[in-house]
């Protein structure tokens, strides 16, 4: 066995060793692994940048949504054909580092015909046209085979995975349409929830508890659905989450009337979603503006009073406020650079419409559901 076989068994065996363990960690594992030096890690940071480097020249809309919409699905798929396709090299340089003899209807033999040996024996095609004909090579073929099978049963199982993870997620991201706009704005949320403040809110925070708790889990086990956009434009995970960490912030800093501890928990583990899958992403923490100047902090507060939602004491609350969003909003900002999504406004503008109001269908009717509250009161 020359030297050149040797090198290739044991490229064999480190390629097959590192789709096993990359996998394994992947789809598997539920936790998350700190090593930095992932096939994973290094196969979406690189895809990621060439996927959205042509995105980052687009100006923010459907277009560019709908573009980098692709990217969540396509890497699975091409994740998925990275492993089967490093698995088939591996076995491929072990039969052949091993020299390992086989049968062929030519009777020539390279390492191309390995190579095809190898991938008809892991996808289980099973020709019989190149087989081997010594016990090791056989044994190789066994474990091979039964590789394959393990890995398409692995499939089968992690896509639905992924897609009814996905599924919850946006299931709330949904409900926050008519709840807090489009994009969402916790100015939004407390204002359309002013005549059943505390009872309607607490419950409303226990809900995107769990959400967040859910997201952190799901996304940390499943990286891939970080790159999931959503179906709308101007709705995504980031910026709904952003939005609960904004309310909790708010009520935290001296919202009148309103029970601190449960906004205290929805915040603890809202920040811990946004900073571990910072982490995760590796996307470094930034803060290059102000989301809540001082004189769209002193709008604010003249909105909520106008409805009846009382501050504390203004000076004491915006100091409040303000060491509350340092600890999240590097956090959110750098996810939303890397992402290339928008974070929600604090305020929303004036006029805009939610997404449930703005249908195609809405252009042919004479009614548009933007007179609901007309209609509600009879005017």
């Amino acid at each position: 066995m020359s030297v050149t076989h040797v090198i290739a068994t044991i490229c064999g065996l480190l390629l097959i060793l590192l789709a096993l363990q990359d996998g394994f960690e992947t789809i598997i594992l539920p936790r998350r692994v700190s090593r930095k030096l992932r096939l994973a890690r290094l196969f979406y940071a690189f895809t990621w940048l060439l996927w959205s480097l042509p995105a980052r020249k687009w100006h923010p809309g459907n277009q560019r949504e709908y573009y980098l919409g692709y990217f969540g699905p396509l890497s699975l798929i091409l994740q998925l054909v990275l492993w089967a396709w490093l698995l088939v090299l591996g076995f491929a340089c072990l039969q052949w580092g091993i020299v390992s003899p086989i049968g062929t209807p030519d009777h020539n033999t390279s390492f191309g015909t390995y190579l095809y040996m190898s991938g008809t024996t892991f996808i289980t095609l099973g020709l019989g046209d190149v087989v081997p004909l010594s016990g090791v090579g056989r044994s190789i073929v066994i474990v091979e085979a039964g590789t394959g099978f393990a890995f398409l049963a692995l499939v089968i199982g992690y896509v639905p995975v992924i897609y009814q993870a996905f599924s919850r997620r946006e299931a709330n991201i949904s409900l926050l349409d008519a709840r807090a706009g489009s994009p969402p704005s916790a100015s939004a949320l407390l204002l359309r929830h002013q005549h059943s403040i505390p009872e309607e809110i607490i419950a409303y925070l226990h809900e995107w508890e769990h959400w967040s708790a859910e997201l952190l889990e799901s996304h940390i086990s499943y990286s891939v659905l970080a790159y999931y956009r959503s179906q709308h434009a101007n709705q995504s995970w980031l910026g709904a989450l952003t939005t609960v960490l904004d309310v909790c912030a708010l009520i935290l800093a001296g919202v009148e009337n309103v029970p601190t501890k449960p906004a205290k928990f929805t915040f603890a583990i809202a920040r811990h979603a946004a900073v571990d899958l910072a982490q995760i992403l590796n996307v470094t923490p930034l803060k290059t503006h102000n989301r809540l100047p001082p004189e769209d902090f002193a709008r604010l507060r003249t909105m909520l009073v106008q409805a009846g939602i009382l501050l504390s004491d203004g000076a004491t609350t915006e100091k409040r406020l303000t060491q509350l969003r340092a600890m999240y909003e590097p956090f959110v900002e750098g996810l939303a650079q890397y992402l290339l999504t928008t974070l929600p406004h604090w305020i929303n503008e004036p006029g805009q419409v939610d997404d449930w109001q703005t249908s195609a269908w809405d252009h042919f009717l004479e009614s548009s559901p933007r007179t609901v509250d007309r209609a509600i009161r009879g005017e």
